[in-house]
């Protein structure tokens, strides 16, 4: 099937969920003046949605991609259910998976270096969308093993929602993933129309009810700073604070640190030092030179 002919499905289900619904459902005044068509009009739903009637009658015809804060909108406004809500999201994550220029983002060669030198705190830096574009290996140590996730999966927001061990581990997950939808939703206001992002949040959309729900309520702020506590199978419970250095306008280094002469400090170093065993069990001539 071609992009033209999902945008086309995607009008179609537009033009039916519209046609379902009545004035008075959606809170609009109704003179009891007879209506050539059932439903909605076009200029109707883009009022409730606070689009402009051209920009919703260009999507029903398939002519652009919604953004995912748009898709959200819309299925508050078309009093979308459930199910329908996660074909809405389908169709529209389908669309953005057509080919396209656009550039891979890559960590930057100087944080990169940074990352090198960091050996006592687990560290990563996020990209766009939230991706994780690099790590040192206590971050791997502390959180998964980044290098076995595919990179167009490898994003922190997907990892907290799909990987059941993150809610094990992550001593207060639901604070944590909330905080990271917020962020994300931040990003989905700056860059409606990234096909990525879109496609990201149609995927989790469908795949987890809690993200659902959180996408579509009210968001907490998105915090650089503060504390996070970890049940690790290794190294035990740790509380270690975390901050987020901005760097540029797309790249975000992510760092979490111990207080010296604290458990968690102890734990963080035991940590440490297990990774670097199971590292040397699977490569011998791991730290050596070469």
């Amino acid at each position: 099937m071609t992009s033209d002919e999902h945008r086309n499905e995607l009008g179609e289900f537009l033009k039916a969920r519209r046609a379902e619904l009545s004035l008075r459902t959606v809170g609009l005044p109704d003179n009891g003046t007879p209506r050539r068509v059932a439903g909605l009009r076009r200029e109707e739903v883009a009022l409730l949605a606070k689009v402009s009637t051209e920009y919703y009658t260009r999507l029903e015809q398939g002519r652009i991609q919604p953004s995912a804060s748009t898709l959200t909108t819309l299925a508050r406004v078309l009093h979308l259910g459930d199910a329908q809500r996660d074909q809405l999201f389908a169709l529209a994550a389908t669309e953005t998976r057509r080919p396209r220029h656009r550039t891979v983002q890559k960590v930057r060669p100087q944080l990169r270096r940074l990352l090198d030198e960091l050996t006592m705190a687990p560290a990563l830096v996020l990209g766009r969308s939230m991706d994780v574009l690099a790590w040192n290996p206590l971050a791997a140590a502390l959180l998964t093993d980044f290098a076995a996730i595919p990179d167009k999966k490898r994003n922190l927001v997907r990892i907290l929602f799909t990987d059941p061990g993150m809610r094990t581990l992550c001593g207060d997950w639901e604070t944590s993933a909330r905080g990271c939808v917020a962020q994300l939703r931040t990003q989905a206001v700056k860059r409606p129309d990234d096909p990525r992002l879109a496609a990201l949040v149609g995927e989790l959309s469908m795949r987890d009810t809690q993200f659902r729900q959180w996408w579509g309520g009210p968001h907490p702020p998105y915090r650089i700073v503060g504390g996070k506590a970890f049940h690790h199978p290794v190294a035990g419970t740790l509380t270690l604070d975390w901050d987020a250095f901005p760097c540029g306008t797309d790249q975000e280094l992510g760092v979490w640190t111990a207080e010296p002469g604290t458990p968690s400090y102890d734990r963080l170093r035991i940590l440490g030092s297990w990774q670097a065993n199971s590292t040397a069990d699977r490569d011998p001539d791991a730290g050596k030179p070469r």
